[in-house]
């Protein structure tokens, strides 16, 4: 009783500490779950993705994630379209199955969160997992498909593992914590490759600083790193002995370029880290600015910072874990909003510990507070979910086709694109659609030497195909590809945006 009646006094929700966790969970719940599937899935990120799970849905191979029968994609790894396949498995061909599989990872990074609270601030554990909830940024890429929510919640895990190691009991199983941060790791490299090891350039200073060069091995034990090579490394080995040009390609395309070039095109200007991330952190943040703003105070004063050096603890390490991954990122030359979720988990640690004396949820104003904060999110996912409907909008899409095409019946949807290079194909073509429209997607890039050929072969494997033309491909020469492909009867259906549709049938 008396116990009980502490908790209540230190700040948690009422009824004690399994209360608070069933509370937070509840809450969790609400907002990773509520509306999740009533935005339409938007080009181009949200399509890709969606695309290459139902692909392995479809082809029944789940090994190499592909846009169709003929285009392979290795841009990613293989781990959330695992999880997407999955989620639609189990509970059907929609939206909603699609954001599950980010909604779940959501709620669980909270709660990892909140076992990390029980050792850096034990009278309210439950407070970091409230500021990640509760924060802009996580709360917007939890309803957005891509790879970064799962990949934090893998990332997550992994930490959970070194911090119980590092700062649990001890005398505790320290070897398994190290197992586990290992099998974090693994599938976060699974999840996006180089990335997901990021936090790793945090670990390694502050156990040295700490504990010397020698712990380092018991950090790296070979336990561990077995665990991660078996883990992370399999599907990789399978794909490059299957694909040798893969490894030239994991190597320069998706680390050099995206590190030391502007191939990708995502922000690669010398300024492009603070448009992209100042935004994220200023917005993401939200309700926590004036939190994050005297912390940001506390850890700019050099003697602040001295003082952590020479006693390496809690705040080192969560500076660590902060500073140098975002460092990475700003130097890097491709660069998204969502690339820094996972500093998010970092951020709120420190808020919580910031805040850790202030928060009090048994005061009748701060739930108010935190009421009508839940209250304007939900509202925001709600609103941009029924109202919000912009050109990428694949739902709309496939409305708008139908209502052209009318009862035609056709096996798949052909995109032919008036470009020379298979990145427009990849970028361009609303491969989300496929979500709507239940049949296979292809892109041609119409430029590209061999395009007639794969147009040939198409029309060869499937009986009746609509082919959506864009405005500016030489549509004498594709007439002339078709006529000497097979003997078809191809007549003009409508025009819907900038394409023509031609529907091609035996």
């Amino acid at each position: 009783m008396t116990h009980n009646v502490a908790e209540r006094r230190s700040g948690f929700f009422p009824g004690g500490r399994r209360a608070a966790y069933i509370w937070l969970t509840c809450l969790l719940l609400l907002l990773g779950f509520a509306f999740q599937g009533t935005r339409a899935v938007w080009s181009t990120d949200e399509g890709r993705y969606t695309e290459n799970a139902l692909q392995m849905i479809y082809s029944g191979d789940y090994l190499v994630p592909a846009y169709s029968a003929e285009r392979m994609n290795f841009t990613k790894p293989p781990m959330h379209y695992w999880a997407i396949a999955a989620s639609v498995n189990l509970f059907g061909h929609n939206t909603w199955a699609v954001r599950t599989p980010n909604a779940l990872a959501f709620v669980l990074t909270a709660l990892l969160l909140c076992l990390m609270g029980r050792l850096f601030m034990p009278a309210k554990p439950w407070l970091p997992g409230l500021i990640y909830g509760c924060s802009l940024g996580p709360f917007i890429a939890a309803n957005v498909v891509s790879t970064d929510t799962l990949l934090t919640f893998f990332e997550a895990l992994a930490m959970l593992g070194f911090v119980y190691a590092a700062f649990g009991d001890r005398d505790g199983p320290r070897r398994h914590y190290i197992r586990l941060m290992w099998a974090g790791f693994g599938l976060a490299f699974l999840t996006k490759g180089p990335p997901g090891l990021l936090p790793l350039l945090a670990i390694v200073p502050f156990v040295v600083k700490r504990d010397g060069w020698r712990a380092l091995g018991r950090v790296f034990s070979p336990s561990g790193l077995a665990v991660f090579l078996i883990v992370g490394f399999s599907w990789y080995l399978v794909v490059i002995l299957r694909h040798p040009w893969l490894l030239h390609y994991f190597l320069y395309y998706e680390v050099y370029d995206r590190i030391f070039t502007a191939t990708h095109n995502r922000s690669p200007q010398w300024y492009g880290w603070m448009t992209t991330y100042g935004p994220a952190f200023i917005v993401g943040t939200l309700p926590w600015w004036l939190s994050l703003w005297r912390g940001m105070r506390s850890v700019a004063s050099i003697q602040r910072l001295r003082q952590w050096w020479r006693a390496p603890g809690v705040r080192l390490f969560l500076l660590l874990w902060f500073l140098i991954p975002l460092i990475v990122f700003c130097t890097s030359r491709s660069r998204l909003p969502v690339y820094v979720l996972p500093l998010f988990m970092p951020l709120s640690l420190m808020i919580a510990i910031k805040l850790q004396q202030r928060v009090n949820l048994g005061l009748t104003r701060q739930r108010v507070m935190l009421g009508v904060w839940v209250a304007c999110l939900i509202a925001l996912k709600a609103g941009v979910g029924i109202y919000a409907h912009p050109a990428s909008d694949n739902r709309l899409r496939t409305e708008q086709l139908t209502s052209i095409t009318g009862g035609v019946s056709y096996s798949a949807l052909v995109f032919v694109e008036d470009t020379a290079v298979d990145v427009g194909i990849e970028e361009h073509t609303p491969w989300g659609m496929r979500l709507y429209i239940d049949k296979p997607i292809y892109g041609i890039a119409w430029r590209k030497p061999g395009s007639a050929e794969r147009l040939c072969r198409l029309m060869h494997g499937n009986a009746t195909l609509l082919f959506a033309v864009e405005k500016g491909v030489d549509t004498v020469a594709l007439e002339k590809a078709m006529a000497r492909c097979a003997p078809r009867e191809v007549k003009r259906v409508g025009t819907w945006r900038q394409y023509s549709l031609e529907l091609s049938r035996n």
